[in-house]
């Protein structure tokens, strides 16, 4: 557009000797002003879609940042209580202030109206760190209208936690608008006695051992949808055109199905009494009493998002391998060399951008899925976007889920950038 415009003014230059249009303007002046109304155009243009990444996409992954940090729970509902543990060494249950204090935050709870009420939600955030707290606040918020000094003393008779130095512990440090309590329990830790961060029992280590058991997942289906898809492309790309569309078809064909029904699919294919089993029984590989358990474990994954994902390894190695010409083999061949060397020295390294584009494509998509590891994964083949999923919508931890998907986004982007700097994003070709 700068072009036309410039072509299309008559320059002249005016007294002072300065290049200008038929209308008077100075050149330089005309060319600024076609650049800024060609930006314009431009953002105009690109608005719609900016406007959509910062609705569905960017808000949300900030609000769920924000939420892995944010605990306004304790502050809200017990402001009174906080000022009066300013100073307390942790080691003895609080004075008789303290409990004064509680007592008058829950008797000031009880005459807010009840959609303001804030003692539910210091329940159940104080039963995310200590079992039986949400009852504790549940059982005392109803008889506080009841107790009379010494308020020690009643409390202790509402509930034993009361007289438990680990809730006061915990009220004191998530008495603080910003949290980092989320974040340890994501990676398997927790606060000792003396406040420090230390590991979790045995036991109770669930979360790394997750997130580590997604990344082998999808590492081994990126591997195999790598060694799968590799002699599917290429057989794709030699064959003539009308094969070829016919083959893309049969690949494209897991688009065309409800996620949903491609993993039923695989349920019945799978299960012990189904198609694979009944099959290797029937022509005597197998006994009766010697089924393959293919379901409900790591194997069932591993196949079944293998066939969902393969088409978004074999598309982007087709487009890359279809632009190879084969007389780059047939010259390789003629200057000596074998099959072999001629595949691994001139063939195969023109399909890097492809292999890293599907790579890409595969690991990102496998680790974050949720249907598929959900229905036919069981407890072995869960990954951590199904426990992110339990705490959202069973234990309604969203504090929690929210640490365990920031954890899992900077975990993608690091890798992200390992791979930008060993290989360089510049070298993905998509198509």
């Amino acid at each position: 557009m700068v072009q036309a415009d410039a072509a299309t003014a008559d320059p002249m230059r005016d007294a002072s000797g300065q290049m200008v249009t038929a209308d008077g303007v100075p050149l330089k002046q005309s060319l600024r002003r076609a650049e800024r109304r060609r930006k314009l155009v431009a953002l105009g243009l690109v608005a719609p879609l900016l406007l959509f990444l910062l609705v569905v996409f960017i808000f949300p992954i900030g609000q769920m940042m924000w939420r892995s940090v944010d605990n306004p729970q304790v502050v809200n509902a017990l402001p009174l209580t906080l000022e009066a543990l300013e100073g307390w060494d942790g080691r003895e249950l609080p004075g008789e202030e303290v409990y004064a204090a509680l007592a008058a935050d829950f008797r000031a709870d009880m005459e807010r109206e009840r959609r303001q009420q804030t003692s539910g939600p210091l329940g159940v955030r104080l039963n995310y760190e200590l079992s039986a707290a949400r009852g504790a606040v549940a059982r005392t918020v109803r008889n506080v209208p009841g107790f009379e000094p010494p308020y020690k003393e009643a409390f202790l008779d509402a509930h034993r936690l009361w007289g438990d130095v680990a809730l006061w512990r915990v009220i004191q440090r998530e008495g603080r608008p910003l949290t980092t309590a989320y974040y340890v329990a994501a990676l398997d830790r927790e606060f000792d006695d003396q406040g420090n961060i230390v590991l979790r029992d045995e036991n109770r280590r669930i979360y790394v051992n997750l997130y580590m058991r997604t990344l082998a997942l999808s590492i081994a289906i990126t591997v195999l949808t790598i060694l799968l898809g590799f002699p599917i492309a290429y057989y794709m790309s030699i064959l003539p055109m009308r094969y070829s569309n016919l083959l893309m078809i049969m690949v494209l064909l897991p688009f065309w199905t409800s996620l949903l029904v491609r993993t039923t699919a695989w349920i019945v294919l799978l299960q012990q009494q189904g198609v694979i089993n009944e099959s290797l029984v029937a022509i005597g590989i197998i006994g009766d009493d010697g089924r393959l358990s293919l379901m409900y474990n790591m194997w069932g994954t591993i196949i079944a998002m293998t066939h969902i994902l393969l088409p978004f390894m074999v598309l982007p190695l087709y487009s890359v391998m279809r632009t190879i010409p084969p007389s780059y083999m047939r010259a390789a061949k003629s200057l000596g060399a074998t099959p072999f060397t001629a595949f691994r020295k001139v063939y195969l390294p023109q399909t890097l951008p492809g292999i890293g584009a599907g790579a890409v494509l595969v690991f990102i998509i496998s680790i974050g899925y949720y249907i598929t590891p959900a229905l036919v994964g069981g407890q072995s083949g869960r990954m951590i976007s199904n426990e992110i999923a339990r705490h959202m919508q069973q234990s309604l931890n969203w504090g929690l889920a929210a640490a365990l998907g920031t954890i899992l986004l900077f975990g993608v982007l690091i890798l992200y950038w390992v791979y930008n700097r060993l290989v360089g994003a510049q070298n993905l070709k998509l198509g």
